[in-house]
């Protein structure tokens, strides 16, 4: 048996260890990735930690991706939008295999809360963290234009591309039934246009 050593240099390692670890940063809250889990706080014999299963769920969700999940029923997503009818660049019937007529339903025709484990209040709720009286974004996914500039003046424009893209979510409007939601830059995180994270739905002391 032999005594421990510590290097003489131990704290300039520890430092240079500690600096050089990237800490990943984020506009949104942690609680806001955990999964809604129907289990006991107390566990059973048995039967998995809540703990355990939290995380696993949330592992397994992050490998989920709704995009692939939509292109393997064969349903395209940039599909999913409604555009401005033109009949100049129809195709004849006897040129396409699919319905030569638009897509007329809107989404929301298709739409069904029935088994949402959460309502919009309680989705909005997860950006509020303990002790803070600041609601963050909540992270999500939202089928949007990549031109926003085209997007925002015609939204029905054939010349746009719709693609699902990573989001905050920021308010929800209950007459509405709508949700209001800012793109996330390069390294994920909710700005506003001087670079400070959005906070309450963007609402600003000023009103």
């Amino acid at each position: 048996v032999t005594k421990f050593k510590m290097p003489a240099n131990f704290r300039s390692l520890l430092d240079k260890q500690a600096s050089s670890e990237a800490l990943a940063e984020s506009d949104f809250p942690v609680q806001s990735f955990k999964p809604k889990v129907q289990l006991p706080f107390e566990r059973i014999p048995g039967q998995n930690p809540r703990k355990v299963e939290v995380e696993r769920r949330r592992r397994l969700y992050l490998t989920f991706d709704i995009a692939e999940l939509l292109a393997s029923k064969g349903i395209d997503s940039n599909q999913l939008m409604p555009r401005h009818y033109d009949p100049d660049s129809m195709p004849p019937i006897e040129e396409t295999k699919d319905s030569v007529f638009p897509i007329y339903l809107p989404l929301k025709v298709f739409d069904n809360d029935e088994f949402d484990c959460r309502t919009p209040e309680e989705w909005i709720s997860l950006g509020l963290e303990p002790g803070s009286s600041d609601r963050k974004p909540v992270p999500g996914k939202a089928l949007l234009p990549t031109d926003d500039v085209l997007g925002h003046e015609d939204p029905k424009s054939q010349e746009l591309i719709y693609k699902w893209i990573d989001v905050g979510v920021l308010d929800y409007d209950k007459e509405t039934d709508l949700y209001l939601v800012h793109k996330t830059d390069k390294k994920g995180l909710v700005r506003d246009e001087e670079g400070k994270p959005i906070l309450n739905g963007g609402i600003t002391p000023e009103g």
